[in-house]
């Protein structure tokens, strides 16, 4: 080992010294500690915060999912009647273009208003057939009351999401009005298109803003209230879900130019980058605690650098060069960084990989509840830790640890050893 990475990892405290110049590396060594402990601490901070909210992504992502198909094809120009009749051949021809797809279901799809007495709320109406619906959608595992079969043609049965049945005030069996945006032009002014419908059933999928908004109809139905509105088409779900951007523009480029698609992430754009700017800026803010660890670092060397003064003097006079001298210094806070780091992704990963298990423990602990069930749609604290964050978050790390040892290297080695030996 050299004297320049042996001295720099004494300094760091991770070299033990010998007699009197142990004692003398005691205040270093400490600062050292505590430099080394801001890292990890930030790092661990760090992982863990990133780790549940990618935890919560994917919890409102599948909860969303579960409702929602992975792709769409509908034909604009057409009505609902009109694609219903050859929604087959339509489903057809995409699974025969890609091996990825995996189940077909035909849809309606409309903005109205449901109404129940003094009550009334806009709601996205999806026509579904209730036999091919288990091919795309967890809707069936989602049923709270009632039953999605009872989504018969003709029967003009409706199925609501339990914010959307409370706000109305209407359980299974209860009539609701359905009013569409077209109507008819009279003497006596625009009529909407009204349809009462029976409440068949219930559903929760756990995710407010589908529960209060997406109702559900027979497919044939909502083809006949929306037949001048209503978009329709086939809802497909594939093998991958992160490939449907991919799939869906293979289809499109495969199917007839009448026909339109669309992916999960489409439908969704808003609220996915509303959850990676919030992401990214809590990277952010939380990268400030290590940046704060490094600037800890740089006042540690800094005082490291003027605590030996002395010793620096005497290297230089024994044949050190000036290069040698800032290399130590490098070195000591090169160890510094990569310690706290290696330590501070090791205790991060340990935790989000174990949440499950450690948040139960405090709440037991503590007799505290994180997550009330009454009042989020998830009991649990959800963690998702992902390998590329803990690569970024290690590297920059490291790089502001890096940084901040150029100055007090720099200031090392311009020490002369004439001024600091004429003063001691």
């Amino acid at each position: 080992m050299s004297y320049v990475f042996w001295i720099g990892a004494r300094y760091a405290g991770l070299a033990r010294a010998r007699g009197r110049a142990r004692k003398r590396d005691r205040f270093v060594s400490f600062i050292a500690g505590t430099s080394m402990a801001g890292i990890a601490l930030g790092v661990a901070a760090l992982i863990i915060v990133l780790s549940v909210m990618n935890g919560f992504q994917t919890q409102v992502r599948d909860r969303m999912l579960s409702v929602l198909p992975h792709i769409e094809l509908f034909v604009p120009s057409a009505s609902p009647m009109q694609v219903l009749e050859q929604w087959r051949s339509i489903a057809d021809q995409a699974a025969s273009a890609n091996p990825a797809i995996t189940g077909e279901a035909p849809f309606v799809s409309a903005q109205a208003m449901v109404a129940r007495g003094e009550s009334l709320n806009g709601a996205q109406i999806r026509g579904v057939d209730p036999a091919a619906e288990a091919a795309v959608s967890d809707l069936r595992g989602q049923m709270v009351d009632g039953s999605l079969d009872s989504l018969t043609p003709g029967a003009f049965n409706i199925v609501l999401g339990n914010q959307l049945a409370r706000s109305l005030g209407v359980t299974v069996g209860d009539t609701v009005m359905v009013l569409a945006p077209q109507g008819a032009v009279s003497p006596a002014g625009f009529t909407p298109r009204m349809r009462q419908f029976t409440v068949g059933g219930v559903y929760s999928s756990g995710y407010y803003e589908y529960d209060v908004s997406l109702a559900f109809v027979n497919v044939e139905d909502a083809a006949r209230v929306f037949r001048d509105s209503g978009i329709s088409g086939v809802r497909l779900r594939i093998t991958d879900m992160q490939q449907a951007p991919v799939v869906a523009r293979e289809l499109m480029q495969a199917l007839p130019p009448y026909v339109r698609a669309s992916d999960w992430t489409q439908n969704n754009r808003t609220w996915f980058a509303a959850v990676q700017t919030e992401k990214r800026m809590m990277f952010l803010i939380l990268a400030l605690i290590v940046a704060v660890a490094a600037f800890n670092l740089l006042s540690s060397l800094v005082m490291a650098v003027k605590d030996k003064q002395s010793d620096i003097a005497i290297l230089r006079t024994i044949g050190a060069t000036p290069a040698d001298i800032a290399r130590i210094f490098l070195i000591q806070g090169a160890l510094i960084g990569v310690v706290g780091t290696a330590v501070g992704v090791g205790l991060g990963a340990l935790v989000a990989y174990n949440i499950d298990v450690i948040v139960p423990f405090i709440e037991n602990l503590m007799g505290i509840e994180f997550l009330p069930q009454q009042i989020y749609f998830i009991s649990e604290l959800p963690s998702n830790p992902q390998s590329s964050d803990m690569l970024i978050i290690g590297l920059t790390s490291l790089v502001m640890s890096l940084l901040a040892t150029l100055y007090p290297s720099w200031r090392a080695s311009r020490l002369q050893p004439a001024q600091v030996l004429r003063h001691d």
